[in-house]
């Protein structure tokens, strides 16, 4: 008679209890993975081939799992954090650059501006060069620029308008951008010199031959006129759009001085889709490629993981992309406790690429994975292990009272 098979049925019970009571306190950490005991029976060696008569000695806990599966995502109000919807894990980075993987998205940004996690790990990924392009080579750890970005020179302005065909002529000698009777139509646009500067680029259309469809047009940079007005002259068909002569001189090219420090000013002044129309002058559309020098005030992270800096004249940046990393068996995964996970001889070597890219999920910004422990279950196996440990504790009970019995008789 043994009590082998009923100990060990208490041992992992306890150890299956212990992998129950893990699940459930870290219901609220937020990326963890459940456990799973994984039971097998165990029986003795035998020389002589008993065959299925045999009979086991007991069980024993011959792994516990981790279960891989997808957590719920909530948001929260930091862009920085991260959920990963889909495979994959984010690549830490150690200061002894022992490189860990974790689920857990909730970053900041330290003082030497890496995004790291509550014990200071680092993000990896991509870096990008100044002008906002990913450099695909080996995953880093990320460094956000926050340096100003560059003011942009303008260099085309563009202006699609529809100029009244049923005002009178004027002459063009007569122009004085401050007197409004001396030309038909104007707008204005801000446009930026070498410094980041901004200026007030104004524009005058004045009819000029109503038998010709013939439109002069007037320029002005702060309230100056500029040298050589006007700058164009436009000429419509019959059917108020552009005749082929002016159509083809399209964009025509203004040079003028703002004075300071700053370079002349050079650009290109398109009016292609300009028509005139026996209708009310209006602008559809005007744009300028340039912008005045401005500064971080903050990120975003797309579901791609590109990180974009958001700048105070409007601008967006790309500063780098998250890499994320994938196993062929996440099983075998060593874990490493705070979230983190290290590869093995068994988990094969990681598999790293960007977001939303072969097994790799995509990203959430402003959210976070919460641990995939399902209580209700969770509870419902406790009661479940509980039962099985006092079987066994009844089984060696019972086995004690047989041998009491045995050893009572005379």
């Amino acid at each position: 008679m043994s009590f082998q098979q009923a100990l060990s049925g208490l041992n992992a019970a306890a150890q299956n209890l212990d992998v129950i009571g893990n699940n459930v306190s870290n219901a609220n950490t937020v990326g963890f993975k459940s456990g799973t005991a994984e039971f097998s029976d165990v029986y003795a060696n035998a020389l002589n081939g008993t065959g299925g008569s045999q009979v086991g000695i007991g069980t024993s806990i011959s792994g516990i799992s981790q279960q891989f599966t997808q957590g719920s995502i909530t948001s929260t109000s930091n862009p920085l954090d991260l959920a990963i919807s889909g495979g994959g894990f984010f690549r830490m980075s150690a200061p002894d650059n022992t490189i860990t993987y974790s689920r857990n998205g909730q970053f900041s940004i330290n003082n030497t501006n890496n995004i790291i996690s509550s014990d200071g790990l680092m993000l990896t990924g991509y870096p990008a060069d100044s002008s906002g392009n990913i450099i695909k080579s080996a995953p880093t750890v990320l460094q956000l620029s926050r340096n100003s970005l560059a003011p942009i020179t303008t260099s085309t302005v563009s202006v699609s308008s529809n100029l009244d065909a049923n005002t009178p002529d004027l002459v063009p000698a007569n122009f004085n951008l401050n007197d409004p009777s001396t030309y038909t139509s104007s707008t204005s646009t801000n446009i930026y010199d070498s410094l980041g500067n901004s200026h007030v680029l104004s524009l005058y259309w004045m009819k000029t031959q109503t038998s010709s469809n013939k439109w002069d047009v007037f320029g002005a940079i702060d309230g100056t006129a500029l040298t050589g007005n006007p700058i164009e002259t436009m000429t419509f068909n019959t059917n108020g759009s552009m005749d082929a002569t002016t159509q083809a001189a399209q964009p025509v090219t203004i040079t003028a001085s703002v004075g300071g420090s700053a370079a002349p000013l050079s650009f290109t002044l398109d009016q292609t889709g300009t028509t005139q129309f026996g209708s009310s002058f209006n602008v559809n559309s005007i744009a300028q490629n340039g912008s005045s020098s401005g500064q971080l005030t903050g990120f975003n992270i797309g579901s791609n993981g590109d990180i974009l800096g958001n700048y105070t004249n409007g601008k967006t940046l790309t500063l780098g992309q998250v890499a994320l990393a994938d196993f062929v068996d996440q099983q075998a995964l060593q874990p490493n406790g705070n979230n983190q996970f290290s590869e093995t001889s068994d988990s094969g070597p990681p598999l790293v690429g960007t977001p939303g890219t072969g097994t790799l999920g995509v990203l959430q910004s402003s959210a976070v994975e919460q641990s995939n422990v399902d209580l209700t279950t969770e509870l419902v196996n406790m009661i479940t292990a509980q039962r099985v440990y006092q079987a066994n504790a009844q089984s060696i009970k019972t086995e004690d009272a047989i041998l009491q019995t045995i050893t009572s008789l005379q």
